[in-house]
């Protein structure tokens, strides 16, 4: 017997015990039980964001200068994050097409588009990377606190109200004029985009690790079960992205 076709009979023996009395293999079972804690943990990350969101909002509306100093207007921008949320949608349809590969044995067309799926997922984190690094260079840090550049004559407007400190202050941040708000928005924004670019980056190793796998062995009966739970786990963290998306960028 081939070295290949002992794999596959070995595969084949191991897969049976792996069906429980509801007919699900316990091992999409356990990966829907994991996705349903991570859906709380984001819910959870999220509602946190938007709750610090509003405190921060209802500060400085009191103080009349929201429209000056608003993070969510003054920060995030949605140009980039629509680039990144298509990458994301793009590499939903590339997984499918690759499972779909996999299902009708054609290992040529599956690379392909597992691969493509890859790729678009690094694209991602490194769009998201970016997006950090220009965060972090206009005032909004990990920190108890964001810096927010703003030009002379709002700078002259705030000085002429004499707000209290815990309002705002007046200094510098990196050369620039800037407001210093004490706020934990830019710390539950990087909290809850940071987990979510370590879940697609797993993603990605993930993905990766089943294209080599079922690259090395293309007969093994446990491959369409493989690329099938890395496609549930990577349209699970395409739907959180869809979701921060909407409800942090675009409401």
């Amino acid at each position: 017997m081939s070295s290949s076709a002992s794999h596959a009979h070995h595969g084949e023996a191991n897969q049976k015990p792996l069906v429980g009395s509801m007919g699900v293999d316990s091992r999409k079972l356990g990966l829907w039980a994991f996705i349903g804690s991570e859906t709380l943990f984001f819910a959870t990350l999220i509602v946190t964001h938007l709750i610090f969101y509003a405190r921060t909002k209802e500060m400085l509306n009191g103080a009349g200068i929201l429209k000056e100093l608003d993070p969510r207007l003054n920060y995030l921008g949605i140009e980039l994050t629509t680039v990144l949320a298509s990458l994301l949608l793009a590499s939903s349809l590339t997984m499918v097409l690759a499972l779909a590969a996999s299902k009708a044995r054609d290992w040529k067309k599956f690379r392909f588009w597992q691969m493509a799926t890859i790729l678009l997922g690094a694209s991602f984190v490194g769009g998201q990377v970016y997006e950090f690094m220009h965060l972090y260079h206009v005032g909004l840090k990990l920190a108890p606190s964001y810096a927010l550049h703003i030009s002379d004559e709002v700078y002259n407007t705030i000085a002429s109200l004499n707000l209290d400190p815990s309002i705002v202050t007046l200094g510098e941040d990196h050369g620039h004029k800037a407001a210093i708000v004490p706020s934990l928005f830019g710390v539950t924004f990087f909290v809850m985009t940071g987990f979510h670019g370590l879940h697609v980056t797993i993603g990605i190793i993930w993905l990766l690790a089943v294209y080599v796998k079922v690259n090395k062995y293309p007969d093994s009966p446990e491959n369409p079960m493989d690329i099938e739970l890395g496609g549930l786990y990577w349209h699970f963290v395409d739907l959180v992205w869809v979701a921060i998306f909407t409800i942090v960028y675009l409401m």
